[in-house]
């Protein structure tokens, strides 16, 4: 949003959605003047507060009541007026660090606990999606004969989820098959050979694998390992439920924004039964190289999903290298803590990015 301020205007607008955070009362010009030690009277105050409510940046909710900040005045605050809590980052990275191990635990795992970290940290709803599948990696393969014939390959993925599926082998014209023992040799061998050519390759780049590369000596396996692999990348591209990690659910809805049954009801709704259509908004493609913005802000009617209207979502992505596979992110009310929130969301993708790395 533009919108030219002048440094009295930009301090008033400050001070105001500062006490608003604190209080969830509206603020008069009496109360700005006694608080933040201004030196000037709570008529130039008042004047500027006119101001800022003409432009549509402060509103007042009852007739003779103090003003509170509209949609358009958090944008301006989180724009223009405020800097991440580098404290704040610090201690979520910190926390992450001492509570969770990454060596031990499953990537799911991991961020079940990060979820509920960030959920203590921020007082806010902590939303976690688990990894996108098409971009997942391959980390191990392995073919296991299970009876004659039968073998079974098993695919462990870089966020540790698998995959698995029962294939059977053509009728072969000699009679390599029939010891159980050369067939468990060459299925290891070949399981060897496959790890060293797939690993680190996202499931989706299997379906271009240049199957020639096998030897003839693997040629009896190669239809059905081609086929399956296949298979398997265009299942990974297909649109599925992701699953999103909610955490901090019940402290939020004591913040008297969520005193009205409905809208609670609704709000457990979406995290509950429709993450299909919370995704696309916490999932967002990272911003242009040169925006300056990592961190997503969607400041009440900024957010198209009805229950959420009257809140504030704050996310980020977290990467694989370069390729952004899931997302991080909080939702509370408007009248939030953005510095912190915006801090703690951004430590966190940093840690998931990371952990996905080691």
């Amino acid at each position: 949003m533009q919108m030219n301020l002048n440094e009295r205007q930009q301090y008033v607008l400050w001070a105001t959605v500062r006490h608003y955070i604190a209080t969830a009362e509206p603020v008069g010009s009496k109360t700005l003047v006694d608080e933040y030690n201004l030196s000037v009277s709570p008529a130039t105050i008042r004047n500027a507060m006119g101001w800022l409510e003409k432009a549509g940046l402060l509103y007042q909710p009852h007739t003779s009541a103090g003003r509170i900040p509209s949609d358009s005045g958090y944008r301006i605050y989180v724009d223009k007026l405020i800097k991440p809590d580098d404290g704040i980052s610090r201690q979520v990275e910190q926390a992450l660090s001492d509570r969770l191990k990454l060596e031990n635990w499953a990537f799911e795992a991991v961020l079940r606990g990060a979820s509920q970290i960030l959920a203590a940290l921020s007082g806010y709803i902590a939303l976690i999606t688990m990894p996108q599948t098409h971009t997942a990696c391959l980390r191990h393969l392995q073919l296991i004969q299970i009876e004659p014939r039968k073998i079974m390959i098993v695919v462990v993925i870089d966020n540790y989820q698998t995959q698995s599926a029962v294939m059977e082998l053509p009728e072969s014209p000699d009679d390599s098959l029939a010891d159980e023992e050369i067939v468990d040799r060459e299925l290891q061998i070949l399981s060897n050979f496959l790890n060293n050519h797939l690993r680190g390759q996202t499931l989706a780049q299997l379906s271009a694998l240049d199957w020639s590369e096998l030897g003839r000596e693997f040629e009896q396996y190669a239809e059905v390992l081609s086929h399956w692999l296949q298979d398997l990348a265009v299942r990974a591209q297909t649109p599925g439920k992701t699953q999103i990690l909610i955490s901090g659910v019940s402290e939020v809805l004591r913040q008297p924004e969520f005193c009205e049954l409905a809208q609670v009801q609704t709000l457990i709704q979406l995290l509950e039964e429709e993450q299909d259509q919370l995704l696309p908004l916490i999932f967002e493609p990272p911003a242009p190289e040169g925006s300056g913005r990592r961190v997503q802000v969607r400041i009440g009617a900024e957010n198209p999903l009805e229950p959420i209207r009257t809140c504030t979502l704050v996310s980020a992505t977290y990467h694989r290298g370069t390729v952004p596979v899931g997302s991080v992110g909080v939702l509370g009310p408007t009248r939030m803590v953005y510095e912190n929130a915006i801090a703690i969301v951004e430590a966190a993708a940093d840690y998931l990015s990371e952990a996905l790395s080691v």
